[in-house]
């Protein structure tokens, strides 16, 4: 044993209970123990809590093209809302010329009526002159149709609810001596319980008379309007070719004003000329939009207010 130990300790006699180098506790692997078991906890230590610098540059440059991203996506909203406001006031000036342009021509003076068709497309909303006389026998109704009264209308602009009175067009066929021809004239509106002829035999004129009225063209048959029944001769729209094969009459419709109007019979003066005119309130719209998402956009990029 003694010799083992003089073979282990390099040949040096060690005290009892003392190890060799290689089994001293105070050494690893050649190093002093109590040395290297710290050194190897800090080296951990070190590792784990290094930060990892590479990862959160590109992360923050990730999150920064994000952002700017965002910024400029968002500043399309006012930018559009912008351009659109701006398209709906060149519509509102364009809606208003032709407004204008259609009241112009409804107050011309009358000119005798053309029997050229392409002569008569020139002429749409503007007021002719013919003579003759109407065949009561083959009246046309256009309905449901609501009384043009534009007086009312302007009295009763702005409010929630109106009450207008329901009822139809009556579509009279008329001679014109002067001319040797028959024609559409619509004329006028008539209350529902008014509708059959009977009961306004006082309206019924049978003399040759001069009438004035605008000229109106055929129109197509607009998404949920009924087809017209012509068996029950019940109209919903302006149809010239199909009135004009019922009627024997040609393919002319005019629109009687309302000095044509008799005591007892149809409403004269039936033609609309307002056309529909909402692009104020599309301008208001995008306008307020454009100022409500730009305020916004400002608030967030700019003063960096969380919203």
């Amino acid at each position: 044993m003694a010799g083992w130990l003089r073979v282990l300790g390099g040949g040096r006699p060690r005290g009892a209970g003392q190890l060799p180098n290689c089994l001293d506790r105070r050494t690893f692997f050649g190093c002093p123990h109590s040395k290297a078991i710290p050194d190897r906890t800090r080296l951990r230590k070190e590792i784990s809590w290094r930060p990892c610098t590479s990862g959160i540059s590109t992360a923050a440059a990730a999150k920064s093209e994000e952002d700017a991203a965002l910024k400029w996506g968002l500043l399309a909203i006012p930018v559009v809302t912008f351009g659109l406001g701006t398209w709906q006031v060149q519509r509102r000036k364009w809606k208003l010329k032709l407004i204008a342009d259609l009241e112009a021509r409804v107050a011309a003076e009358p000119v005798p009526l053309p029997l050229d068709f392409l002569e008569l497309k020139e002429l749409e909303y503007k007021p002719v002159r013919v003579r003759g006389y109407f065949d009561h026998t083959k009246e046309l109704y256009v309905l449901p149709r609501s009384l043009v009264d534009v007086e009312k209308e302007t009295r009763a602009a702005g409010q929630l609810m109106s009450n207008p009175q329901s009822g139809a067009n009556v579509i009279t066929p008329f001679y014109c001596t002067d001319l040797g021809t028959t024609i559409l004239v619509n004329r006028g509106f008539v209350p529902r319980k008014k509708v059959k002829p009977e009961t306004r035999l006082q309206g019924q004129i049978q003399e040759e008379i001069e009438l004035t009225g605008v000229v109106r063209l055929s129109e197509t048959r607009k998404p949920f309007v009924p087809e017209n029944n012509v068996e029950q001769n019940r109209w919903h729209y302006r149809d010239l070719e199909a009135m004009a094969r019922v009627t024997g009459a040609e393919p002319i419709f005019i629109d009687a004003d309302y000095k044509s109007t008799v005591p007892g019979g149809p409403i004269g003066g039936q033609t609309r000329v307002t056309l529909r005119n909402e692009h104020m309130q599309y301008i208001i719209t995008w306008y307020g939009l454009c100022a409500a998402t730009s305020f916004m956009w400002y608030k967030k990029f700019f003063q960096k207010v969380h919203l």
